[in-house]
């Protein structure tokens, strides 16, 4: 009660400083509608808008982010949000195997600068739109990828499901002024009993694969001592080859060098005698006979 008192003594003050000042009321009248008229008139749009100027309700014109001017007390103006939006949708569903499935999906998209003022006068704005349009769009097509791939590759190869649900929204949505930037699979919740048998399929791989690897590890050594004993095999076989082929060439070199010195001393006789005299050691041959037998010499002379 008090503030109200207050005021309308502030009311009255006014009033009598204006009494006291002779204006005419119609005077003040006249600049106060001038005053709230040049103030109505203007207006601006935010950056990341697009501003649609409506006349007696009708949607006339869209305009950029700025400083625009308007008729005043006519035109009235609402912004659409021409910048990136995200949707994001939680559905139930079922995999290929008939699993029940509870899936969060989302979209990055964005509205066609050129055509807000379309768009506005189709769906009277992004909220309708989103609920008439867009939400059910993106749900339809997720629940129609979904079941195509069983939980475990939904698990594993998410990206692939992500590329079929986007292929499918671009298609619904490609007669629509909107951009589809981007999809994501944020969540996917599969029943306790699955997840604990996925876990317990992959505790059984990791122990397969660690067998594999010892396997393999005990074959490669295997392999490896293998290899030494052939190549020590291999050395001692090189080394005799070796040996055999120097027997081999060290005989045939006795064989030539006797073979030549025996044509040599069938060519000339007097090569033994050369040999027999150099290989005299000065001394005559002495011979121990029995008693009445008498060493028979041969002194006939050599005939030429």
């Amino acid at each position: 009660m008090d503030k109200n008192k207050n005021k309308i003594i502030k009311i009255k003050g006014m009033i009598m400083n204006v009494e006291k000042l002779n204006i005419p009321v119609k005077t003040i009248a006249i600049v106060a509608a001038v005053a709230v008229a040049g103030v109505s008139s203007v207006y601006t749009v935010n950056e990341g808008h697009i501003g649609i100027v409506k006349r007696f309700s009708e949607a006339k014109e869209q305009v950029n982010p700025g400083l625009h001017f308007k008729v005043p007390f006519i035109d009235s103006v609402e912004e659409i949000e021409v910048r990136t939006r995200k949707n994001e949708e939680k559905m139930a569903s079922s995999t290929k195997e008939q699993m029940p499935v509870t899936i969060s999906v989302s979209v990055n998209w964005t509205v066609d600068k050129t055509a807000a003022l379309e768009l506005f006068r189709q769906y009277g704005g992004l909220s309708q739109f989103e609920s008439r349009i867009l939400d059910p769009r993106f749900r339809s097509a997720t629940k129609d990828v979904i079941p195509q791939y069983d939980a475990e590759k939904l698990i594993q190869d998410r990206a692939s499901a992500i590329q079929a649900i986007e292929a499918n929204f671009i298609e619904e949505m490609k007669e629509f002024p909107v951009t589809v930037d981007n999809i994501q699979i944020e969540n996917i919740k599969l029943p306790a009993k699955y997840l604990t048998s996925i876990e317990t399929k992959q505790t059984e791989k990791n122990l397969a694969d660690a067998e594999k690897h010892k396997l393999a590890r005990q074959n490669l050594e295997a392999q490896r001592d293998v290899n030494t004993a052939k190549a020590k095999a291999d050395g001692i076989k090189l080394v005799a080859i070796a040996e055999a082929e120097s027997i081999r060439i060290k005989g045939l070199a006795e064989a030539q060098a006797i073979t030549a010195k025996a044509k040599a001393l069938g060519n000339n006789p007097l090569i033994v005698k050369l040999t027999e005299a150099q290989n005299w050691d000065g001394k005559l041959p002495a011979t121990v006979l029995g008693s009445g037998n008498m060493p028979i010499l041969d002194m006939r002379s050599e005939k030429k």
